[in-house]
């Protein structure tokens, strides 16, 4: 049965509960829903490499958990004069790509995805607590073997981290994507929370806390994973979730991959 993009995109919505939400940014980015959808790609963040792949796999929907056009809502008068937009957009437009964001609603999954997937990844989904899923309880090891851990499991190269390194940790709290210092230190102050786990701090905030934890004996660590890292696992769990609402339709996970060199 062939159905529309818009249609893909509402059967999506309608499986979100309490869909949509209000203000949201979840939105056609680009493109024309009303086009019969031949496939979707799914990611962290459409990326130029994204969007070519995307083309050459035969989808025409970008499901995307990041912007595009490098702001929180996508605006884009301010871009009308730079050049790598103008090159961005033509190259959507070339495809006849329809990229459509998938951030609140997901968010609003019970479990959250990018939770769910980041312990699955890293190995603690069944240990995490039920009544604080983003919890976990593990064995007992050092923060520099929790470290290695993440490291080694989610594939990339580098991630920083705060406080001593041979600290016992067992109280892990996973928060994905860019959270804010509220509640990263919120976690740290709770007695059972020995590490918190992120994509991205301010770094004058919740590293500042972990480094005065450190300081006054008070055992706390900060893995800081970089934000593709921590929530593409999320894009990569909830694949499996759309395919159960869109049957038929061939669903891949694009990964966005590594973007900062360290030299």
């Amino acid at each position: 049965m062939t159905i529309t993009i818009q249609q893909a995109i509402d059967t999506i919505i309608s499986a979100v509960p309490g869909a949509p939400p209000h203000d949201t940014v979840d939105t056609v980015k680009i493109g024309d829903p009303a086009q019969p959808l031949t496939g979707i790609v799914t990611t962290f963040l459409a990326t130029c490499e994204v969007i070519e792949q995307a083309s050459q796999l035969g989808a025409n929907l970008i499901i995307t958990h990041e912007p595009i056009f490098y702001n929180h809502r996508d605006e884009v008068d301010w871009l009308a004069d730079k050049p790598v937009y103008e090159a961005k957009r033509r190259l959507i437009e070339q495809h006849r790509l329809v990229i459509w964001r998938f951030h609140d609603l997901l968010h609003t999954l019970k479990p959250d995805p990018t939770v769910a997937g980041l312990l699955e990844e890293l190995g603690w989904a069944a240990v995490a607590l039920p009544e604080q899923p983003h919890i976990c309880r593990i064995p007992s090891m050092p923060l520099r073997e929790v470290a290695l851990r993440a490291k080694a499991r989610l594939g990339i190269a580098n991630l920083r981290v705060v406080g001593d390194l041979d600290m016992a940790c067992r109280g892990i709290a996973v928060l994905p994507g860019c959270p804010g210092r509220g509640a990263q230190i919120g976690a740290l102050a709770q007695p059972e929370v020995d590490v918190v786990i992120t994509g991205e701090i301010s770094e004058w905030e919740t590293s500042e806390y972990v480094r005065d934890a450190t300081r006054l004996n008070q055992g706390k660590g900060l893995l800081v994973l970089g934000h593709a890292a921590s929530e593409e696992p999320g894009m990569r769990w909830v694949t499996p979730w759309l395919q159960a609402r869109l049957p038929g339709i061939a669903i891949r996970f694009v990964p966005t991959g590594t973007l900062f060199h360290w030299v």
